[in-house]
């Protein structure tokens, strides 16, 4: 059968694509940054997945004010790279695994869960900036993806988003679903997105390095507990987009010491501010 052999959490920070794009990283600025995916890199190499279930929000890309969806999965056999308005990032289509993505969508589904099923749609940075931080810079042409990749896009744009509580107890449905796939596939979740910041307003600018470690701290820890945590806290102490943590939740809620297995290993831990006004936060855990 399927399983889920890991989970990486990352930030997912436009402007960290766009360093990365334009040869940017070795400047001081960025330095620090790319420097604490290094041991990432390798250790992806080391333990390559078939396919990554990859939770990420879309940023009025594939979806608009107009059609929201809570939680949307791609089943698509391929996804072309979005222009956000400044032409697409200069990396490799996206792949994805349509019988596994379908498969994972019965069983979520009659596990009470509603998703939108998407069959066509562009990804953006949200997905392919954790790509990219993990993979290392690859040609657009002659380079691919080294697995296949089940996009998964949760709405924390605009309100009402999913609760945390919500989201924990989907990681807990997708390995689930996983794990009856009948195919042997090694699988790896990845949660994507914050850690606090804020982009507008009054707080524009907003990093909480205290609450972001402790997040951290508990996602390891104690994941049930975290997952209790309500949308004002995130709001209040991680700021405006500082919501987008919720989707680590469903990462976490995927591995298996949630049912019953062991504590996973923590392979690797990073945390940095700022990058563009964002504090990057990076996790690897292994079941």
């Amino acid at each position: 059968m399927a399983r889920i052999t890991a989970s990486v959490y990352t930030s997912h920070v436009p402007a960290i694509g766009a360093a990365l794009d334009l040869g940017k990283t070795g400047e001081p600025y960025w330095q620090k940054v790319f420097a604490g995916y290094e041991f990432s890199k390798q250790w992806l190499k080391e333990h390559r997945p078939d396919v990554v279930f990859l939770v990420y929000n879309d940023h009025a890309t594939a979806f608009s004010l107009e059609i929201i969806p809570t939680f949307a999965i791609g089943t698509a056999a391929e996804y072309a790279v979005a222009d956000e308005g400044w032409g697409p990032r200069p990396v490799p289509k996206v792949v994805g695994h349509p019988e596994l993505a379908s498969h994972i969508a019965q069983s979520v589904i009659q596990d009470d869960f509603d998703l939108t099923i998407v069959n066509k749609m562009d990804v953006d940075h949200g997905l392919t900036v954790p790509l990219s931080l993990m993979c290392g810079k690859l040609d657009p042409v002659k380079d691919a993806w080294p697995f296949k990749v089940v996009p998964f896009a949760v709405n924390v744009v605009q309100y009402p988003v999913p609760s945390g509580r919500r989201c924990f107890a989907l990681g807990q449905a997708i390995r689930k679903a996983v794990e009856s796939y009948d195919e042997d596939l090694n699988v790896q979740i990845w949660g994507t997105g914050g850690m606090s910041h804020q982009l507008q307003g009054a707080r524009a600018g907003l990093i909480n390095k205290e609450w972001d470690n402790r997040f951290l701290d508990r996602l390891i820890d104690d994941p049930a507990g975290l997952a209790q945590v309500p949308h004002i806290e995130y709001v209040r102490e991680a700021g405006s987009e500082g919501i987008e943590l919720v989707m680590w939740l469903i990462a976490r809620g995927a591995m298996a010491d949630v049912a019953g297995g062991p504590k996973p290993k923590v392979a690797h831990r990073f945390y940095h501010v700022p990058a563009s006004n964002t504090a990057v936060g990076h996790l690897i855990l292994e079941n």
